[in-house]
């Protein structure tokens, strides 16, 4: 029965393109394999009652979140490695670990809606159905990236899925997301905005103020706090007077939700959803954690043990968590799913491959997309032919 379902779920690896890989449908059910399922703990809520525990789910839904997951998982891991050797360079935030928010977040979504976050960008994009080449052509600063390769690791960009990117200073992107919201409303599009920010922007003043706004104009917004439980290095009781992130907001309601059980994250964000069409802007905290350290600077045990990650590891990993329903309810084997994870990390290794032969910008590129109309080039006394012999 595990194997039938298995072939009538997923792609036969003949079929699958390394550019664009994509990530299987989310969110919709077979009638036939329903299953309901408790989340792993009950929500928190802040002014506002929560939403049921119970959430359905089915084969092709957790098949496609076990997928998803571990093509992010090995993407990040595979991102590592490529930083070690030289080959990304600048800054690099990974995001293993933290893979049910991303998933669980668009199980909820459509691509119509827009998602806003900081600088750990890699998987939300990958979520929002971004090419994986275009992904470490853009790491490795390549033509071919999703940002032309100018923005890095930092700044993953996808318009056409309405992803509006990561952002490099801490909580800014917080009041551009109330501006995308603003502008949903004001076009009755009928969409809602997920804005991320993580526990260490939590306490940006500019977080309040464009909050402040939100709830006064009623903006579809859907404020995420990423909580991971350190933020470059700080934990977050030693930043925060109040860690209770979804308190926050004060007048604004609130939810916490496991970020480390994708089902969780998924009935938080439906819910969310629902309110902010109706209502304005929530809060949601989602209680996740990440196993890098903040950056690839940062070796992330000097300020917490291995015990500790291991731990976590252990207990609540996102993936394992899928893995171990799927084998409970018999919509796979394990041979099943360690034979398409072998798949997902050959489908990366080639993914890497093609991104290495995409050529470099030319240094003509220097100044387009940042002045309008490539204005500044005669303010900085630099013409074209002069940046092509500079660089290399």
């Amino acid at each position: 029965m595990a194997a039938a379902i298995l072939r009538r779920l997923v792609p036969t690896a003949a079929s699958q393109l390394v550019a664009p890989l994509p990530l299987l449908a989310r969110g919709v059910s077979d009638s036939a394999d329903a299953v309901t399922v408790d989340t792993s703990v009950p929500f928190k809520s802040h002014i506002v009652d929560p939403p049921p525990r119970e959430a359905t789910t089915s084969a092709r839904e957790l098949l496609s979140f076990f997928r998803d997951m571990s093509l992010m998982r090995r993407f990040e891991i595979a991102a590592d490695s490529l930083y070690k050797a030289k080959l990304i360079r600048g800054f690099c935030h990974l995001y293993d670990g933290q893979e049910a928010v991303a998933v669980g977040m668009e199980a909820a979504a459509t691509r119509a809606d827009a998602i806003i976050t900081a600088y750990r960008d890699h998987c939300a994009y990958l979520a929002r159905g971004g090419d994986p080449v275009a992904a470490f052509a853009e790491l490795m600063g390549r033509r071919d990236g999703c940002s032309r390769g100018k923005g890095g690791s930092m700044h993953f960009y996808k318009r056409d899925a309405n992803f509006f990117g990561g952002h490099g200073i801490v909580g800014a992107q917080v009041p551009l997301g109330c501006g995308i919201a603003f502008a949903q409303r004001y076009r009755k599009e009928g969409t809602v905005t997920f804005d991320l920010y993580g526990d260490g922007a939590a306490n940006q003043g500019q977080l309040f103020e464009a909050l402040n706004m939100a709830a006064l104009w009623k903006l579809p917004i859907i404020l995420v706090c990423e909580n991971n439980h350190y933020g470059m290095g700080t934990a977050e009781w030693r930043a925060s007077k109040s860690p209770a992130y979804y308190k926050r907001g004060d007048y604004v309601p609130g939810l916490k939700v496991d970020g480390m059980d994708v089902l969780a994250v998924k009935q938080a964000c439906k819910f969310a959803k629902e309110h902010a069409l109706e209502n304005g802007p929530i809060i949601l905290e989602m209680d996740t954690y990440r196993y890098h350290g903040h950056s690839m600077s940062d070796p992330g045990s000097t300020y917490r043990t291995r015990d500790e990650i291991a731990g976590i590891r252990q207990e609540r990993d996102p993936i394992e968590r899928v893995r171990k329903l799927m084998l409970v309810h018999e919509f796979a084997t394990a041979q099943e799913l360690k034979d398409m994870e072998k798949e997902i990390r050959k489908q990366v290794d080639a993914a890497i491959a093609k991104a290495k032969e995409c050529p470099l910008p030319d240094p003509s590129e220097l100044f387009t997309n940042v002045y309008v109309n490539d204005c500044g080039l005669e303010s900085f006394g630099v013409d074209r032919k002069e940046v092509r012999t500079v660089l290399p």
